[in-house]
């Protein structure tokens, strides 16, 4: 279980981990992308206790990631599947396994690639800039306040701004 809540903080990032912010979710979300779709099979891939994993799937499915039906009736067993919300966290699991694949790539090596079907090619997830499709590094972007940036917990960079433009 989680020892923190960030449901108050005014800060997306903070709004996002609520809801996937536990080491069993993106784990979760990537065997449900990669096709295993029944409790059983999560349980068994990830050697995940089935209280937490009923625990990881409700959160998931109040968040609007995972959507359940049933596969069978007696008794009640359901499929698991990502909905939209969910399929748009793949390229960022993507992104995070290809820094894995650079910065803690386990001893015998990378463990899966990953195929762009466009292109028939082996590709590595980058992260890129949504206008002129650069790819997107610490040192080139600037942060600065959104329409909806407030001086609350979890807005440092609007508080600096807001305390930077009074003086």
């Amino acid at each position: 279980m989680r020892n923190t809540s960030f449901a108050s903080m005014h800060c997306s990032l903070a709004q996002s981990l609520e809801i996937i912010g536990d080491w069993w979710t993106p784990l979760v979300l990537r065997d449900l992308y990669l096709g295993l779709d029944r409790f059983d099979q999560l349980v068994t891939d990830l050697g995940i206790s089935r209280n937490l994993l009923t625990d990881r799937l409700g959160t998931l499915m109040d968040g609007g990631l995972v959507a359940r039906t049933p596969y069978q009736e007696n008794p009640v067993r359901y499929a698991y599947e990502l909905t939209e919300a969910g399929r748009e966290l793949v390229p960022i699991l993507l992104a995070l396994t290809a820094w894995g694949d650079r910065h803690a790539t386990p001893p015998a090596g990378q463990p899966i690639r990953f195929t762009h079907d466009t292109c028939g090619k082996v590709t590595t997830a980058t992260v890129c800039c949504s206008e002129c499709g650069g790819p997107l590094d610490a040192a080139d972007v600037t942060p600065s306040p959104g329409p909806g940036g407030r001086t609350a917990p979890g807005t440092a960079l609007v508080a600096t701004v807001l305390a930077t433009a009074e003086h």
